[in-house]
């Protein structure tokens, strides 16, 4: 991801070279400004070792930082000055996911419920934004299509459309190795359907928290070790109705659909020598 980054920018730095006449040994420092959760070091690091410079961290990742220093590069100026954009924008997204999963996770303390990402990441960054939930305190939901299986509501019409009921999906899910088998749920007919079946977990979208109560009433009910998901427009201010609810999760797309990036800059300091 670090390369990718990197590449981004073209193989040269036209600007840099127009600028400087010779290299230059220089430091910069790099300072999160407000408040927020630290996330990206690592790839911040291999940022700096692929652009030819070195960086020191002064903070942890998942640390909670309130204007406050991170680290300081140091190496060839135009090293640094070709490292700036690509490991800025990395710590600036992986910090703004990871505070605002923070925020999140402190809405539900005390309830047991945990704050889970969804797919809704930004292409070939999945691995980064899951990452960085994890940093805020949230936990790793489904990466991928290959392992874990979910039905969803068009996997229902396509049920429909196939000729196949849940319990075939299921078994057809164990037989190719799925660690897993996930039923989102519209209807209290659905839920039924899907315990019967022995869904690991029901999700329950787009429902006010009274429903979601009533629901996880009843599918536990039916079969007890079922886990319930929530999801579909829990807001900051919602999310806590959820977790008492009776929900063991919660899964957000704002946490890295929409993300807020973290205020840091990086900074040149004024000495250089060639």
């Amino acid at each position: 991801m670090a390369r990718v980054a990197l590449q981004e920018d073209g193989p040269c730095d036209l600007t840099t070279e127009a600028v400087l006449t010779r290299p230059a040994a220089a430091a910069a420092t790099v300072d999160f400004r407000g408040k927020g959760v630290v996330a990206g070091l690592g790839y911040g690091t291999a940022v700096a070792r692929l652009a030819g410079c070195t960086v020191q961290w002064r903070l942890r990742e998942g640390e909670l930082v309130e204007q406050a220093r991170l680290g300081r590069l140091s190496g060839d100026l135009g090293s640094i000055l070709r490292a700036e954009r690509p490991l800025l924008n990395l710590l600036q997204r992986g910090s703004g996911i990871a505070t605002v999963t923070r925020d999140f996770v402190a809405r539900v303390e005390g309830t047991g419920c945990r704050i889970l990402h969804t797919r809704k990441t930004a292409p070939g960054l999945r691995l980064f934004d899951a990452a960085a939930v994890v940093a805020g305190g949230g936990s790793v939901h489904r990466l991928g299509l290959s392992r874990t299986v979910m039905i969803k509501d068009n996997h229902w019409r396509a049920l429909a459309a196939g000729g196949r009921t849940l319990v075939q999906a299921r078994d057809a899910a164990r037989q190719r190795g799925a660690g897993g088998f996930q039923v989102e749920v519209e209807s209290l007919a659905q839920l039924e359907e899907a315990c019967a079946a022995g869904a690991d977990r029901l999700l329950v979208d787009n429902q006010k928290p009274e429903t979601v109560a009533r629901w996880a009433r009843r599918a536990r009910e039916l079969f007890p070790q079922v886990l319930i998901e929530a999801t579909g427009g829990i807001t900051l201010e919602t999310v806590r109705e959820y977790a008492i609810a009776g929900a063991d999760f919660v899964s957000v797309g704002a946490l890295t659909h929409s993300v807020r990036a973290a205020d840091i800059a990086l900074t040149l300091e004024r000495k250089t020598t060639s």
